[in-house]
């Protein structure tokens, strides 16, 4: 699969990006640790994110280790992106805030394991499960 670039932007549009995706949504997943369970967002990496407009409307926040750093739009609070803490370096962005993607497109997503985080076990990452989405008939 090729580089893609997509247009994304939180719910209220103040904060508009651009990532660009390696390997489009292929690489779409979730991850089981506290914070990511109840924010229930599908992440898709980026290769880069260059955010056009709204730079200065991102909150960010951290937990835990402080490695990882999780951006949020301040006036409608959705998650667009984050750093991740493994691997360190990467980016993700909220599938969910791409033009024209529903996470509920992709059948299933791939959940790793962030409650024994591969950052904690040497770089070992485990798949905790996955998840399915089923249309209504």
């Amino acid at each position: 699969m090729s580089e893609t670039s997509q247009s994304g932007a939180c719910h209220c549009g103040t904060v508009q990006f651009t990532a660009r995706l390696a390997r489009g949504l292929a690489t779409a997943s979730r991850c089981d640790c506290s914070f990511c369970r109840m924010r229930g967002a599908v992440a898709v990496t980026a290769e880069a994110i260059d955010i056009h407009r709204g730079r200065e409307a991102l909150t960010l926040y951290q937990f835990a280790s402080f490695t990882a750093r999780h951006f949020f739009c301040a006036k409608c609070g959705i998650y667009t992106h984050h750093e991740r803490r493994f691997p360190q370096g990467q980016v993700a962005v909220n599938a969910a805030c791409l033009a024209g993607v529903s996470p509920f497109d992709l059948a299933e997503v791939p959940v790793f394991d962030g409650q024994e985080h591969p950052s904690d076990r040497g770089g070992v990452e485990r798949l905790a499960g996955v998840l399915r989405f089923t249309a209504k008939a």
